[in-house]
């Protein structure tokens, strides 16, 4: 069974894949935590806190990278806006 570290490690590696995309149009992301129910909260940062877009481009791309990377994580919740369904 991975530790809490290997999936925190594993997690930022995900990130880092789609960082370069958040960061052309000025944006970022930051692993907050990750709970012991290994739930990844992730806060967008720059312009992906208020872009129209930032649903799309969490579910799409900031959630998916990490679920499909890390299946040991059972949800990425973004710390801070509220998700549109």
């Amino acid at each position: 069974m991975a530790t809490l570290q290997d999936i925190e490690k594993r997690t930022l590696e995900a990130m880092n894949e789609i960082r370069p995309f958040l960061k052309e149009d000025g944006g970022d992301l930051v692993l907050k935590e990750i709970t012991e129910d290994f739930i990844a909260r992730v806060e967008l940062t720059g312009q992906c806190t208020n872009c129209s877009m930032n649903n799309m481009t969490f579910k799409a791309g900031v959630k998916d990278a990490i679920m499909k990377q890390v299946p040991e994580v059972k949800d990425v919740e973004a710390v801070n806006f509220a998700l549109r369904e």
